[in-house]
């Protein structure tokens, strides 16, 4: 996420780390880098220029605490403007009435659907009861895509095959959602160009019959500014109420997040940052200067953690490692814990400088690593995964068979479960001798 801005900036920063003084001059210079990184990340040219300015007379007008390098408190300016430009705060969705109505619109491809799905499942997760709408009544595969995404979440949605008239579904949508008591509709629309204003006027028909309190514009983050010229006509059109961009994980440049509060004056909203229904979040404009600044998330990985894991397994398992009764089915369950996080990648950009320290390193080679220890667990018998003592030449050629490995492979998975087995072993008698000596 934003890797090359992230990449710039660091560099940029080196220079401003090392200055002694602040003054107009050397100010402007070590700026100049920053402003580069900005233009070069496709964010707005009066966007970026701006920017600048408003650090510049900070920098410059500031008292130097004697605590701190210059550079450092220059640094310091520019994080709290970036999450001044971010959008400031997180602008959390403003429902009211029953049932709410949430408006989805956006162009062709942007991910209207899968993020139609991805807001059940957060608001579902926050209590509330929604459904899903097929307003889309020109890409059958869209209903399909809605349906499919419905019966993985558990959640209804309402579709009308054959039926082209798009405010006679919204009304019906309407009436169901009264009678089951679902609070919240979330209608998915069709893609469109934003030239294609007979399509443009039929949203404005669906907005003034549902009274949407949310209308929400769903953007491809990797179309860089192109994103913030389209949330204007569409804001232009609709008068839209936030942003939600998608592929975010896959954004090295970030322009689209930079620009679109500047330009359009409304807020980003939510952020797709994966393909899975989990990987969607609240865009949080502090965390995620932090994040482009290389200074990480903590927050949202501790959040993502408490989602994620099943404390009460995490209890057990803790438990069995300080009494040295930690088997391969337990790696097994730890393992399956940790790809609730998510990517590795995506784990370790949380972290403070964990970008720069992983650079040039093949994380995707350590998620194969995991892929291929996972199978080779799951390879083996219950008995086989409580006591792997009892692998034999025989059982360990029978494994590595069917998990598609080497023996070699295999052995030497193994010997880091042993290791990992014998560590966890002397730290549980570290444990319980200092619990003797009245220690913790």
């Amino acid at each position: 996420m934003f890797d090359s801005l992230s990449s710039k900036l660091q560099n940029a920063f080196k220079n401003l780390r090392g200055l002694g003084k602040i003054s107009e001059s050397n100010v402007s210079d070590s700026l100049r880098e920053v402003r580069l990184a900005l233009l070069e990340a496709d964010v707005n040219f009066k966007v970026a220029r701006d920017f600048i300015e408003k650090v510049k007379t900070k920098a410059i007008g500031q008292e130097v605490i004697q605590s701190i390098q210059p550079g450092q408190q220059i640094i310091k300016v520019i994080h709290d403007e970036l999450v001044t430009l971010l959008g400031a705060e997180n602008a959390g969705l403003k429902l009211s009435g029953n049932p709410s109505c949430v408006l989805m619109v956006g162009l062709h491809g942007s991910g209207k659907t899968t993020s139609s799905g991805k807001l059940a499942r957060l608001l579902h997760k926050q209590g509330r009861t929604p459904l899903l709408v097929a307003a889309d009544v020109y890409r059958p595969a869209a209903m399909d895509q809605l349906e499919t995404l419905g019966k993985q979440l558990d959640l209804p949605v309402f579709v009308r095959r054959g039926d082209t008239d798009v405010l006679k579904i919204a009304r019906e949508a309407l009436d169901l959602a009264r009678t089951q008591n679902r609070n919240t509709l979330i209608f998915d629309t069709a893609g469109r160009l934003q030239i294609d204003e007979v399509l443009v006027q039929e949203l404005v028909h669906l907005r003034d019959l549902i009274k949407p309190q949310e209308i929400l514009l769903v953007l491809d983050a990797a179309t860089g500014q192109e994103a913030v010229n389209v949330a204007t006509h569409f804001d232009q059109a609709l008068n839209i109420t936030g942003c939600i961009l998608t592929r975010l994980d896959g954004d090295a440049r970030g322009g689209a997040a930079l620009s679109m509060k500047a330009v359009t004056g409304k807020p980003i909203k939510f952020a797709g940052v994966g393909e899975k229904l989990e990987d969607f979040e609240p865009f949080h404009p502090e965390r995620m200067a932090s994040r482009i600044l290389g200074m990480g998330d903590v927050v949202s990985l501790v959040e993502r953690a408490a989602e994620s894991v099943d404390m009460e397994e995490a209890k057990r398992l803790e438990e069995r490692m300080r009494k040295g009764q930690f088997t391969l089915q337990d790696f097994l369950e730890q393992l399956r814990q940790m790809k609730k996080l998510g990517s590795l990648e995506s784990l370790i950009n949380m972290l403070p400088g964990g970008a720069e320290a992983v650079k040039g390193a093949d994380l995707s080679k350590q998620e194969k690593d995991f892929r291929q220890m996972e199978g080779m667990i799951c390879a083996m018998t219950p008995v086989e995964r409580a006591r792997p003592e009892i692998l034999n030449a025989r059982r360990r050629q029978r494994i590595a068979k069917g998990s598609g490995v080497t023996v070699a492979q295999l052995n030497t998975m193994l010997n880091k479960f042993y290791e990992m087995q014998h560590m966890m072993k002397k730290m549980g008698k570290f444990q319980k001798m200092l619990s003797r000596m009245g220690g913790r």
